[in-house]
């Protein structure tokens, strides 16, 4: 009997794959099963992560997808348009995603209408800091956010590529009705009955079941749209669980993975990118900045070359080939890569309201 690994290609084993591999010339994409045209509109939503590939379909003059360019209705002011295809700000988890979609059908309405913003005025409590001072009244509010609903109802219709981002595990919910929240009440705005939230850790079984939810939904009104699906490579910047911060990341992150190879590996049109694994892997050297969690633009840079050769060309190059460009960033390019890092990440917000205490 042969060998049944006898016939695998060099990336299916570990020595020609990582060992014998310079760092510079690892790549971890094989076989992409679509590539993206440039006339194909392409959509992207999740965690801060995101925007590096919104940034790069721009650069490199794809047809990246944004429904909402400026503001539309009275009480909108010139904030958060572009950052991602809708004015929805990061989109952490599965549930959350899922209730986006079933919020712009009308599937879904949820009994939170509105929280006091920490600046005054009022916000949105599933995208509260999109706009930092908030909305005048509550009719302003909610005359933006029906805008807001129509538009990603035109991105998830007119999306021929929909690009998700997982972010997190943790989240906030409503008692009353399993409403999910990008950010904890207290942190992105204030409720009126705080004793109707609570914190929920979502396990990977009912992940699964969302996302599949999700995509079926998705298919029901965009029959040809095919989705990419990767995994933030940030860790957690705190945890709600009684355990240590590194610990929650590390179950976050595993769970999150196999929800997104639950779901490529039940879809041919679904496809998981790996700019977890090549960020966080031992194999990488320097990704991360100082403090160990955000990712520095060196490591930004080769996920989005990755990117671009395997998904924007067309055309897959062998693995140990050498990449086409080598990264060298000038502080200026640092510099912008970080500011725009900063500016729609809301978990941060976690830690800024923290020190103003």
């Amino acid at each position: 009997m042969a060998n049944p690994y006898s016939d695998s290609p060099d990336y299916a084993f570990w020595e020609r794959a990582i060992t014998n591999v310079a760092e510079a010339h690892l790549d971890l994409v094989t076989n992409p099963p679509f590539a993206i045209g440039p006339g194909d509109a392409v959509a992207t939503a999740g965690s801060c992560f995101a925007q590096h590939i919104a940034r790069t379909l721009s650069a490199q003059g794809f047809n990246y997808l944004v429904t909402e360019t400026e503001p539309s209705t009275p009480g909108a002011v010139d904030e958060g348009y572009g950052l991602f295809s809708a004015r929805f700000g990061n989109i952490y988890t599965v549930r959350q995603l899922l209730q986006l979609f079933d919020r712009a059908y009308g599937l879904f309405k949820p009994a939170d209408r509105w929280w006091h913003g920490r600046k005054g005025g009022f916000v949105d409590p599933f995208r509260p800091r999109i706009q930092e001072g908030g909305f005048a009244s509550i009719d302003d509010l909610e005359a933006d956010r029906t805008a807001h609903l129509l538009a990603v109802q035109r991105l998830f219709e007119d999306c021929r590529i929909f690009i998700f981002t997982l972010g997190l595990t943790e989240g906030w919910i409503s008692t009353r009705d399993g409403a999910v929240f990008p950010l904890a009440p207290g942190v992105g705005g204030v409720p009126e009955n705080p004793e109707y939230y609570a914190p929920h850790n979502f396990r990977a079984a009912s992940m699964i079941a969302d996302m599949e939810e999700f995509l079926t939904k998705l298919r029901s009104v965009n029959p040809a749209v095919q989705v990419i699906l990767t995994v933030s490579p940030v860790p957690l910047i705190a945890t709600f669980e009684d355990r240590h911060v590194a610990l929650s990341t590390s179950y976050s992150k595993s769970a999150l993975r196999v929800v997104a190879e639950e779901a490529s590996q039940d879809k041919d049109w679904v496809a998981y990118f790996p700019s977890y694994e090549l960020v966080t892997g031992h194999y990488s050297s320097g990704f991360f900045e100082e403090d160990l969690r955000n990712v520095r633009p060196e490591g930004v840079s080769r996920v989005m070359q990755m990117f671009r050769t395997h998904y924007l060309s067309g055309e897959s190059r062998p693995v140990n080939a050498a990449p086409r460009e080598n990264i060298k960033l000038s502080e200026e390019d640092r510099q912008r890569f970080r500011a725009v890092e900063g500016i729609v990440c809301d978990e941060e917000a976690i830690i800024s309201e923290m020190d103003k205490r």
